[in-house]
């Protein structure tokens, strides 16, 4: 069992969310449900709380309406093996109204923050050779979805 859940606040589409993620990604589902009952604050049927795993990691969402809006102070952080990955879940994180921000961020359009990068990012950026390292994060800042084979260039000189 995990013993550190993510617990995202959303504004009454906590399903629509829900649904939305375990589509993207492999090894996703939805493990609980708990609905508004009859007499309880909310739309019948509706859901409170539920709990779902997307690619293996399990996440809590919550029907808590508008009070509170998530921000990108809070990120799934995703290391992607191939370009090819980070093409896929680019595109379908951005479906439906998401934004694009820089250095492999992205907003859905739920409003959740997402990091999509390569794997070998940390390896580049950790180059014991100072001038590998700089080159590599000089070029991170220049791109908005990041590009392993220019990262690797970058890497290189």
């Amino acid at each position: 069992m995990q013993k550190i859940t993510p617990f995202l606040w959303f504004d009454n589409n906590a399903e629509e969310a829900m649904e939305f993620y375990v589509s993207i990604f492999r090894n996703s589902k939805v493990v609980n449900v708990s609905r508004v009952g009859e007499g309880a604050p909310g739309p019948r049927g509706g859901i409170v709380v539920a709990t779902f795993v997307i690619n293996g990691v399990e996440i809590m969402a919550l029907n808590g309406g508008s009070y509170f809006k998530l921000t990108p102070a809070f990120s799934l952080h995703v290391a992607c093996d191939t370009q090819a990955e980070i093409d896929e879940l680019w595109d379908k994180l951005l479906s439906g109204g998401g934004e694009p921000s820089r250095c492999g961020w992205l907003t859905d359009r739920f409003g959740l923050s997402w990091q999509i990068v390569p794997a070998i990012l940390d390896k580049l950026m950790a180059d014991k050779d100072r001038a590998k390292s700089d080159r590599v994060r000089e070029a991170m800042l220049q791109m908005v979805k990041l590009d392993i084979a220019a990262l690797e260039r970058a890497h290189k000189g």
